[in-house]
Parts: C-alpha cells; sequence; structure tokens
C-alpha cells in the first residue's frame, strides 16, 4: 500500500465535487417528499440535465447557458411525472421508474454525437486574496459558483421549509392533503410547485456530473447517483441540512473508494467500486429497522395520491 502519493487537500476537494451533484438531487428530491409525492425518477431527471447541459455547453460556449438548458430539461421530464401523477392519477412509483428508464433512453440518443468529447472548462469562482490561503483558500474559497449555489439552496430549502408560510403550506399537503384541500389549498399545484423544482434541482445536479465532476458526456455516467440521493433523502430524516452532510457522507465514500484503488489495496476494483451501493443499502436497512422512527419522521402522506371531493 503506497500512501505517498495521497493529498489530503486534494482529496478534500475531490469530496467537494463528488458530493455536490448529490446535494442537489437530494434537496431537490426532499421537497418533493415533504409535498407528499414519491418521485422515483430522479435518475432519469439527472442523466436527461447531465446531457442537455453538455450538449447546450458544447453548442452555445457557454456554461451557464449548459447549466439553465439542464434545469429546464430536468424540470421538463418531471412536468411529465407531475402529469401523469397529479392529473392522470398513475402510480407514483411505476411512472418514476418508468420515467427514469425513459430518461436513460432518451439521453443515450441525444448524446450519441457527443461521446468522448471533452466539456469546456467550467469557470472557478475563485474569492481574491482568500483563495491563495494555504490548506484554506482551496477548501473553501476557489470553488465553481455551483459548489456555493448548492449551499445557498440547502439553507434556503431549510428557510422555507421551517420559517416560511409556504414551507408550513407545502409540510401541510404532505402530512395531511385531505385537511389541506378543506381549508382551501391547491394540492395538485402546490405538489406539482414541488415536482418541478424537484425534477430542476436533478437536472442541474446532472450537468454538474457532466460539466464539471467528469467534463465529458458519458452514456449512463450518472451510475445510480439519483437512487443514492432517494436513500440519502431517507438517511437525513427528511431534513435538510442532514441532507447536505449525507451527501458529504456517500460522496466520501465514493472518492475512499477511489483513492484506495489508487493506493493499490489488494481489493479487486470491482468490490471497491461496488462500495457507494453497498454503503447505501446497509444505511437504509438500519433505518428502516427502526420503523417508529421511520414513521415519525417521514411526510404522512408519502406516496398517497390525493382525489378531490367533489
Amino acid at each position: 500500500m503506497d500512501m505517498s502519493a495521497l493529498n489530503p487537500v486534494a482529496i478534500a476537494v475531490a469530496l467537494i465535487v463528488a458530493a455536490t451533484p448529490l446535494v442537489f438531487a437530494a434537496i431537490g428530491e426532499l421537497v418533493v417528499e415533504k409535498a407528499g409525492v414519491l418521485n422515483l425518477g430522479v435518475e432519469g431527471m439527472m442523466i436527461v440535465g447531465a446531457i442537455a447541459g453538455f450538449a447546450f455547453t458544447q453548442e452555445t460556449g457557454s456554461t451557464t447557458v449548459g447549466v439553465l438548458a439542464a434545469l429546464i430539461a430536468g424540470a421538463l421530464l418531471a412536468a411529465l411525472f407531475a402529469f401523469m401523477t397529479q392529473v392522470l392519477m398513475s402510480n407514483q412509483v411505476a411512472t418514476g421508474l418508468a420515467l427514469t428508464l425513459f430518461g436513460l433512453g432518451l439521453a443515450a440518443m441525444i448524446g450519441q454525437p457527443y461521446s468522448g468529447i471533452p466539456a469546456p472548462p467550467f469557470p472557478e469562482l475563485a474569492i481574491p486574496g482568500l483563495s491563495t490561503l494555504p490548506v484554506i483558500g482551496p477548501l473553501l474559497f476557489a470553488h465553481d459558483w455551483l459548489v456555493y449555489a448548492s449551499l445557498v439552496l440547502t439553507a434556503g430549502v431549510w428557510w422555507l421549509l421551517n420559517r416560511s408560510r409556504a414551507g408550513l403550506i407545502l409540510r401541510a399537503v404532505g402530512e395531511n392533503h385531505d385537511a389541506a384541500h378543506a381549508i382551501g389549498y391547491r394540492v395538485v399545484a402546490i405538489r406539482t410547485a414541488a415536482i418541478l423544482f424537484g425534477g430542476a434541482c436533478a437536472g442541474v445536479g446532472g450537468a454538474y456530473l457532466s460539466m464539471v465532476a467528469a467534463p465529458l458526456w458519458v452514456e449512463g455516467m450518472t451510475a445510480g447517483r439519483g437512487w443514492i440521493a432517494l436513500a440519502i433523502v431517507v438517511f437525513a430524516s427528511w431534513k435538510p441540512w442532514r441532507a447536505f452532510l449525507g451527501a458529504y457522507i456517500f460522496g466520501g465514500v465514493s472518492i475512499a473508494q477511489l483513492n484506495l484503488q489508487a493506493m493499490g489495496v489488494a481489493i479487486e476494483s470491482q468490490y471497491l467500486s461496488m462500495t457507494p451501493y453497498l454503503v447505501t443499502i446497509v444505511v437504509l436497512v438500519i433505518i428502516s429497522a427502526d420503523k417508529a422512527r421511520a414513521r415519525m419522521n417521514a411526510p404522512a402522506c408519502l406516496g398517497r395520491p390525493f382525489f378531490a371531493a367533489g
């Protein structure tokens, strides 16, 4: 085992890059689930966002346009999910799974002309005077703007859910949609808005993968991160800052297995590559074992369809 090549600062920076797409996807899904909707299409929305962001960046030369395109692409796929589950009343689980498969196939088809082409460099938002500080500079003050946006997103969602009237209404819809409807709240509209927000966040998370984390287009490059984001929401007990921390923990697992391979650990690379997904399964099993705690934290109407009386 060769530990001489390990650079703690570089590893920490890589951890931030690995965690950022998970933060976007998990925070978006947390808002969706707080509204009482279970969206299993996060993986499909991430991969559509990844190809949309990459393709528009290649065609326009603007990373900002690429991020906006990814946001819109994720929201469009989410709009399809919202229409099917909130208007046509299709099963949320089956619809989410179908849209994941649809998104993977659509992205593979659109991405064929872009396969193997490197993405343009994504600009860093280096803070003058601070980014050059030893250790602290590259860790805190020399990242791209989406890293800082993920932090702002987490803080904003926490404030929305816990300190605003809109957040109270959203949580009320997720806890008891019939009571919310009875006092005059438009359950379908509120849930649709939450779904669109979640899809947009997933799209941006996917764009971060193809434009920053691994700056090129590869078919299936999300590699199950949408499913990990779903697990993070449960792991976090539907709390934004815990979801942020969970994204960094799961991102750390991914970075750890890559560094173990680089160090020459005598374990087959296939087993190391399985590590993030095995950790996800173990965490879900542990959380699911405490059914009382899970029921207490989960929105009461999560996954239940809403039928408006009259």
